[in-house]
């Protein structure tokens, strides 16, 4: 089954946002003055929302691929917030398994590799998405316009609390050979900076039915990345949780031309995930090998 590139030429995977820059990204970038497109629909299409509680990192990615398939089947989108119940590395599509040696503090953590790409991200003190949008949907066909959409409308909520962030800028260019082994060490341009830190990125995978989007909100410092701060250095104090996804998904609306609609998973979709959680992502064969082994990589085609 068919993934294709998105990310100007490379190969079939778009890691961690737009091309890589020189891996630093100064904290005077700014974000790009021009304004986002604004849905024009007099009315809204309905978006599938799925808030999910803890649960394990093979368990996270495997409801993701399930709704990235049925995204491809239904020709709707679909948006997720979920966390994890223990601190867990995930490691981007392409990255080394062996390479999680290289960082000592989360060595002792599980460890799962995600259908997107980009670096390493300990899933701890942060929140997770995931946005899965059909082939025919208009940020579809542009990656850039996908994550820096998204990350614009994170930059609105974190306005509302008194956070000053901006989009991490500057040329896409051919970066270092070598990136930093984690996500929140690397800059591209669309990362969301609060000062000089990197509090937000995401990466996606497509397939010709549908774009799978991740991404990583860093609340606060975990014992198991203790290099990376999160928002709450940046911004102590100032940002309640779930107000922050409330107001989120409420101008991810206002943006995208959505009304959510709370759709738990199905029985079978349940039975899906954990066929995935089996054969993939509970699988150390597999996330050590990268899937290579596997004859299926990504959705079916819509």
């Amino acid at each position: 089954m068919n993934v294709r590139g998105t990310e100007k030429g490379t190969g079939p995977i778009c890691r961690n946002g737009p091309r890589p820059t020189c891996g630093r990204c100064p904290a005077s970038h700014k974000s790009d003055p021009s304004p986002f497109p604004v849905d024009p629909a007099s009315s809204s299409a309905v978006g599938r929302l799925v808030i999910d509680p803890p649960a394990p990192g093979a368990w996270n990615m495997a409801v993701d691929e399930v709704l990235w398939q049925w995204s491809a089947a239904s020709g709707r989108c679909a948006w997720r917030f979920y966390r994890w119940d223990e601190p867990t590395l995930s490691l981007g599509y392409f990255q080394s398994y062996e390479d999680r040696e290289e960082h000592a503090a989360s060595r002792a953590c599980p460890v799962v590799r995600r259908p997107s790409g980009g670096g390493a991200i300990v899933h701890d003190k942060e929140l997770t998405y995931s946005f899965v949008v059909p082939a025919g949907h208009r940020l579809a066909g542009r990656p850039s316009l996908l994550y820096r959409t998204i990350h614009t409308v994170l930059i609105e909520v974190l306005a509302g609390f008194g956070v000053e962030a901006a989009l991490c800028g500057g040329p896409e260019d051919a970066g270092p050979a070598r990136q930093p082994f984690l996500c929140f060490q690397r800059r591209s341009p669309g990362d969301v900076l609060v000062g000089a830190a990197k509090v937000a990125g995401s990466a996606q995978r497509r397939s010709r039915g549908a774009v799978l989007q991740h991404g990583s909100l860093l609340l606060a410092r975990s014992s198991a990345a203790p290099e990376i701060e999160g928002l709450e250095s940046a911004a102590p104090g100032v940002v309640d949780e779930q107000q922050l996804l409330a107001s989120w998904l409420e101008k991810l609306s206002q943006r995208l031309g959505v009304t959510w609609q709370k759709e738990p998973l199905t029985d079978q979709q349940r039975c899906e995930a954990e066929k995935l959680v089996q054969t993939r992502y509970g699988s150390l064969p597999w996330t050590r090998a990268r899937g290579r082994q596997c004859q299926v990589d990504g959705p079916s085609p819509a």
